[in-house]
């Protein structure tokens, strides 16, 4: 495939991306296959140019904007080949001539911004920080209080690819046994530092390539995010609810951590995603796990299993921007409900899902957000109106992670720890009180 080709469906994608509000992963994944006949080498060239992107999409509008011009698909990304790549018009003009597969001839407006940005870089002086950093208004201040100093370097972090994690499933498979195979397809892989079952792999590869993806060995899973599962410390024959399953991919790593033993109940409010979670359970030749669809966070299900349970994870629904890196669409989405009708649906699911805990069981709330109003906040709040409950301290629950993680609770962010961010608190049901003895009668 030309160099033009591929710019001519780059652009096809950033259309549709720019046509429906679904995340871009959803949208690319459909996109390519309905196009079979664009080779691994070509997709992978476009998605990197995609992504390019969509993570320098506030630097590059507001070059457009200086420019007068509108921050359109094609504007968008002229203005990367130009400020990026450093082409001059007339290598612009090559690959946009309007041969078969190639993108529509320069029209005068578009001649004018390529000569306008000429000897420019994607950055500039008279940027504000936040489009320097590609951080979205609704979300600035609140970083800059969670970070401090700190904010510009992890406003960066979170602009770099990341790198490809997997866990291993080891009802199926080993970590020595995947490594071995992963070199043997020359890839550049590693154990992860922290997570006990997790493989980095530094270089992006054709999926496809994997076969241990397809019999359910390995699972693609953000070593953050294995480190929440961890902290669950699901054991063989307990009973565990994962509460906001979603497609399940935590609740594959619990049920392997108890070895198929036990039961796992993965619950959540969209059937489609409960479907995927079943699918990926059966591939992984997990057993010990039920899906249960439910109507709300309040859901009746609850009332009648309060109490029953020794491990409850909520993986809450929250701002996402932990996933910035991964996923750098998200960053210009605020959250549906907005932030405070959000965190007050935090604190709802963690009310009702506390009452399925048994008691001396244990109840982990999580989010991938790096907003205190969604991490700490919550937990806060939640102890100071159930005082049953208690914080564990991140030492006592995992103290392999001392001197790696800092705090009472896990709070890992890209520049730090070279994960996503992710948060995870670990409460603490009290026991019963022990029934009084009778005293017999003397």
């Amino acid at each position: 495939m030309t160099p033009a080709a591929r710019l001519h469906i780059t652009l096809d994608l950033l259309r549709d991306v720019a046509a429906v509000s679904r995340p871009v992963d959803a949208v690319t994944s459909s996109f390519f296959r309905t196009r079979r006949h664009v080779g691994d080498a070509d997709r992978g060239a476009i998605l990197k140019l995609f992504y390019n992107l969509l993570r320098h999409q506030a630097r590059l509008g507001w070059w457009l904007d200086r420019q007068g011009q509108s921050d359109a698909p094609r504007n968008r990304l002229l203005a990367w080949l130009v400020l990026a790549e450093g082409k001059t018009l007339e290598q612009v003009q090559r690959l946009f001539d309007g041969a078969k597969f190639a993108p529509a001839a320069l029209t005068a407006a578009e001649e004018r911004l390529v000569r306008g940005l000429r000897g420019h870089t994607p950055s500039h002086p008279d940027m504000p920080e936040e489009v320097q950093l590609e951080c979205p208004d609704w979300a600035a201040d609140p970083l800059r209080h969670r970070f401090g100093a700190d904010f510009a370097p992890e406003m960066a972090a979170t602009l770099t690819p990341p790198p490809i994690d997997l866990r291993v499933n080891p009802i199926k498979a080993n970590r020595p046994d995947v490594l071995r195979s992963l070199h043997r397809l020359g890839l550049d892989a590693e154990p992860t530092e922290l997570a006990p079952q997790g493989i980095r792999v530094n270089e992006r590869f054709s999926l496809a390539r994997l076969d241990e993806l397809q019999t359910g060995e390995v699972e693609i899973q953000d070593e953050g995010s294995q480190l929440v599962a961890m902290l669950v410390d699901a054991r063989p024959g307990e009973r565990v609810v994962d509460f906001c399953a979603g497609a399940g991919g935590k609740t594959l790593a619990l049920a392997s951590q108890m070895d198929n033993r036990g039961h796992v109940v993965a619950c959540d409010i969209n059937e489609a995603r409960l479907k995927r979670c079943a699918e990926r359970l059966r591939r992984a030749g997990l057993h010990n796990v039920q899906t249960r669809l439910l109507t709300s966070e309040s859901d009746r299900w609850v009332k009648r299993r309060k109490g029953g349970y020794d491990r409850v994870l909520i993986d809450a629904p929250c701002s996402g921007t932990g996933t910035w890196r991964r996923n750098p669409d998200a960053r210009w989405r605020a959250p549906d409900l907005g932030l405070d009708e959000l965190v007050a649906l935090q604190g709802r699911i963690l009310a009702s899902a506390a009452r399925l805990v048994k008691p001396g069981g244990r109840l982990v709330y999580a989010t991938c957000s790096m907003l205190p109003a969604e991490n700490e906040d919550r937990v806060a709040a939640f102890l100071a109106a159930y005082p049953t409950f208690r914080l564990v301290p991140l030492g006592e629950v995992a103290p392999e992670l001392a001197g790696k993680v800092a705090g009472d609770c896990l709070s890992l962010t890209p520049a730090r720890h070279g994960t996503d961010g992710f948060f995870a608190a670990v409460l603490q049901r009290a026991p019963e009180p022990p029934a009084e003895s009778e005293t017999p009668a003397g």
